[in-house]
Formats: structure tokens, sequence, C-alpha cells
């Protein structure tokens, strides 16, 4: 019966004013200590938790709120916190953009692609045969020689990954047959469409037809419609200032523009210009070479690499404008620039 009472208390006392409406009802109105009772009762709770608030001076507590909130002047103002960050952090550094702008690179030697020296000649020589220039032996370096020694080191790292697959998978004698007759079927690719455009005629049906020259020449059958008054073929070029030469493929118009024509045969698809690596400086390095060598009375100033495929796929042209041919200009300068340090 006790214990039940003191429950009793000890829920009426967490209710505000319970307990002294209780009394105040049984002992009409006279104040009467209950202090102890509700003391008691929270010494057998073993529920209750103790509130850290209650032991506070309420009246105290509330004169100090009013104090600091009625002060008119703050001690710290934003202005003055700006301030002190100031001088211990420095001034506040305001967002930027995550993308980085990518710095380019200016040579050092730089030379225009286009020979503003260079005039075009007066009369026709009236010789429709394209310039077919050989190839001497020089000290100069080649085009082909200076990109590969200057190759990117992640576009080394692939090729390296992709010749260590191979010879798992072939062996290194078998790989070493494989690339000889890449090389082999490419030459005899060149030697084909070099005789298509001296003859102007196309190759009969049944020729190469056990061989992968018809994939090749399959591939290239709707480029080759879009390609008129060819001015060059396997002919040299070097560069009279910068000092460097190579052998161009092709030079001829595509679909009406002049360009500098190069073939390159593939066994995986290359549908975007990315994908020719290195291919694109070559070109530009022809452009530039043909426009400043007296050997040639005519400037170029587009582009065009054709990928051919092996199961005879529609062949990708990839078209260089002025603008892009530009671009790849000043990369190979980089690069021309990089292995004459080098050297």
């Amino acid at each position: 019966m006790l214990l039940f009472r003191m429950k009793f208390l000890q829920l009426l006392s967490r209710k505000c004013g319970g307990l002294e409406m209780l009394f105040q009802v049984h002992f009409c109105q006279k104040q009467v200590p209950y202090m102890c009772l509700a003391t008691s009762t929270c010494h057998y709770s073993k529920k209750k938790k103790v509130n850290g608030y209650e032991q506070v001076d309420q009246e105290k507590y509330r004169n100090l709120v009013c104090s600091v909130t009625s002060y008119k002047t703050s001690a710290q103002t934003p202005e003055t916190l700006f301030e002190e960050d100031n001088l211990l952090y420095g001034p506040a550094d305001k967002h930027r953009s995550r993308v980085k702008t990518v710095e380019t690179k200016t040579p050092k030697n730089w030379v225009p692609l286009i020979n503003s020296n260079k005039r075009a000649p007066l009369l026709d020589s009236g010789s429709n045969l394209p310039l077919k220039i050989s190839l001497q032996k020089s000290k100069i370096p080649s085009v082909t020689s200076i990109l590969q020694q200057t190759i990117p080191p992640q576009q080394a790292f692939y090729l390296e990954r992709w010749k260590q697959k191979m010879i798992l998978k072939l062996g290194k004698d078998g790989f070493e047959e494989y690339t000889k007759n890449l090389f082999l079927q490419g030459k005899l690719f060149h030697a084909t469409l070099e005789s298509i455009f001296l003859s102007e005629e196309m190759p009969a049906k049944g020729q190469g037809e056990d061989t992968a020259l018809s994939g090749y020449l399959s591939s290239v059958q709707h480029v080759l419609k879009d390609i008129s008054e060819v001015k060059a073929l396997e002919s040299a070029v070097q560069h009279e200032t910068l000092q460097y030469l190579g052998l161009v493929d092709c030079v001829a118009k595509y679909r009406g523009q002049l360009c500098v024509i190069d073939w390159k045969t593939s066994e995986k698809l290359k549908p975007s210009l990315q994908n020719t690596f290195d291919n694109p400086l070559q070109v530009a390095a022809y452009i530039g070479a043909i426009n400043h060598d007296v050997n040639y009375d005519f400037q170029v100033s587009c582009g065009l690499i054709v990928v051919a495929y092996k199961n005879g796929s529609p062949a990708h042209p990839h078209f260089m404008d002025p603008d892009l041919c530009s671009q790849y200009w000043n990369k190979w300068l980089l690069r021309l620039e990089e292995y004459m340090e080098r050297s």
C-alpha cells in the first residue's frame, strides 16, 4: 500500500503544480511543505533522469540572457571577424572552376605552314603526269623517325603492351612474321593505288581475290570516287628551312580541295581522327614540307587520312581542314624541337 502511494506521488510530482494542487485542495489552500515528498519519490525512482537545468538558478540565468541580448553593440561584428580571418589565414579565396585550362605551348622556332614567298607559276607546264620524286639517302631526319623517337610515354606504353600481347599469342617468330606481312600488304596496297591513279582504271575483280589486297581495295571504293587531279604520287618532300624530309603517298583533290592524302591499312575500325594517333602530325609535316619545297609549284592547306580495312568494310576518310592542319602543324613543330634537343 505504501509502495502504491509512493508511485502515485511520483507520477503526480512530474506534472507541473500537481502536488501543490493536491495539498491546496485538502488543506484549504494552506502552504504545506512537500519538497521532502518529491525528494523521497525521486530517490526511490530508478527510471527518472536527472535534468541538469533543474539545478540552474532560473532568475540569474534570465537576467544574464537579458543583459546579453539588450547590449546594442556586439564585441565581434561580421566585419571584425573577416578582418581577423584575413590576419590569420589570408584573404578569402573565391570559388574556382575545377576545369583545368590546358596551356597551349608555342614552338620556339615557329615557321608558318603556308609559304608566303612561294608564287604559283604563270603558265601551266602542260604535263598531266603527277610528280614522283625519289627519296634520296640523306643525313636529314625523316618525319617517321622523328615521330618514332618522340612518341609520348602513354602512347609508347599502349604500343608496347599490344606488342607483348601479340608475342604471347603468336610467339616471337610468329610476331615478326605477322609484322612483316602487314608491311608487305601495305606496300602492295600503295603500289596498286598508284597504278590505279596513273591508268585511271580499276583492277579486275578477280585480281588479288585470295589476298588481303582485295579487301583493302573494296574498302576504299567510295573514297576513290571523290578523288581527282592527282599532282603527286609516292614523292619525296623536304622542308628547306626546318631540315626534315618525307615520302608523301598522294597529293590530289578530295571533293574539290587539294589535300595531302595518307593511305593507312588497319584490321580494327578507326572511326575518329583520334584513333589514328600521330598520323595527323605526319600529314601536317608533309603539308609544310611541300609548301617550302622548290620542287613543288603549288601549296596545300588541307589533309586527308584514309583508313582502309582488310575485311572490306567501308574505309573511314578523315578530312583535315586548314584550321585543323594548323593545330597539328604546331604540335609537329613541338615534336621536331624535342627531337632536335635530344640530338
